[in-house]
């Protein structure tokens, strides 16, 4: 055993939810630190976000809530906006549409700069929560 890795842990992770969160389990949220120094997440703002978790339960403003990081070695289920098929890059839903943030859409065709979220591993329809394997950290841009 590793005496480096001590007070380490894997799954969730406690963190304070840096926005009212209540309804949005089972978002994508990022990781930030709070005004009191400590982690904290909120809905992506942006449609290229750092670090990313899946909320597993939601929570008031300054709640301690549980976030999962997205790692490929687990499928996930994300809420999708719009439709997806096996095999489908799976982005961020478009955060400027406040009701859409933390959801997951495929990769459109429009041209921009995309987070990656996973890969779709079932078919979705908008409003599903959908099966993804999560992908490592990385952007896509579409011409």
């Amino acid at each position: 055993m590793n005496p480096d890795q001590s007070n380490t842990r894997a799954g969730s992770i406690p963190v304070l939810a840096n926005e009212n969160l209540l309804g949005k389990r089972s978002r994508l949220v990022t990781m930030l630190a709070a005004a009191t120094g400590l982690a904290a997440v909120a809905l992506p703002t942006t449609n290229d976000p750092g670090p990313l978790y899946l909320l597993d339960d939601e929570g008031d403003a300054g709640a301690i809530v549980p976030a999962q990081p997205l790692i490929p070695d687990k499928n996930q289920r994300g809420w999708l906006r719009g439709t997806c098929a096996p095999g489908d890059t799976l982005v961020l839903a478009d955060a400027a549409t406040e009701a859409d943030r933390g959801m997951i859409r495929k990769l459109p065709a429009t041209a921009g700069t995309y987070r990656v979220v996973g890969w779709a591993e079932e078919t979705g329809v908008d409003g599903q929560l959908a099966l993804f394997r999560p992908a490592p950290f990385s952007f896509i841009t579409v011409a």
